[in-house]
C-alpha cells in the first residue's frame, strides 16, 4: 500500500485536534508586525510547504505515535511515566523538532523560542492537562511547523541589500 505521506500528516494532525489553519494564526500572531501585509493565505500556503518536507513528516509520525502509545499505556516504565507527567527534563520533545527548525536557519530557533515561550493560541490548548490525553511531542511540533514557516516568511522577504 503507498502512502501519500503528506496528507496522511494532515489527518494526523487533524486526529489530535490541529488544522492548518491553527498553525497559520500563530504565524500571523508572530509576524504580523513585521510584515503588516502578510495574510492569512500566505500564512497557509508557508505551513503548506512546511508540510511537503520529509524530515517534517518523519518527525510529525513519529512524535504522534510516540503521545498515542502514551495514551494506551504501551510505552515501558520509566518511559511511560516520563510521558504520562511531561517530566521537564526530558527534551527529547524539543530536540526532535530540531530537525524541522534546522530547514530553515537560525531564526526557526528562535522563532519556535518564542512561541514556545508564550505558547499562544493551539499551542495553549495542546500544552493544557487533559485526562488520557498526551501531548508532549504535539505541541512541540506544531510550534516547530509553524515557526519554520515563519522562517519561511521571513527569508522570501529578505533583501539582498546590505
Amino acid at each position: 500500500m503507498k502512502y501519500d505521506l503528506y496528507d496522511y500528516c494532515i489527518e494526523l494532525l487533524k486526529e489530535r485536534g490541529v488544522t492548518i489553519q491553527d498553525m497559520a494564526d500563530l504565524v500571523l500572531f508572530s509576524q504580523k508586525k513585521y510584515y503588516p501585509e502578510l495574510t492569512n493565505e500566505d500564512a497557509s500556503y508557508a505551513i503548506q510547504r512546511v508540510l511537503k518536507k520529509r524530515e517534517v513528516q518523519n518527525v510529525i509520525m513519529t512524535g504522534i505515535e510516540l503521545d498515542k502509545l502514551a495514551e494506551e499505556k504501551k510505552l515501558s516504565a520509566p518511559f511511560q511515566k516520563i510521558m504520562e507527567k511531561d517530566n521537564p527534563l526530558y527534551g527529547i520533545d524539543e530536540v526532535i523538532v530540531f530537525s524541522i527548525l534546522n530547514l530553515y536557519g537560525s531564526i526557526g530557533f528562535t522563532n519556535y523560542g518564542y512561541l514556545d515561550k508564550l505558547k499562544p493560541m493551539i499551542l495553549e490548548k495542546l500544552n493544557e492537562n487533559h485526562e488520557g490525553v498526551c501531548n508532549v511531542f504535539l505541541d512541540d511540533i506544531v510550534g516547530a511547523i509553524a515557526a519554520a514557516a515563519c522562517s519561511k516568511i521571513a527569508h522570501n522577504h529578505a533583501s539582498d541589500e546590505i
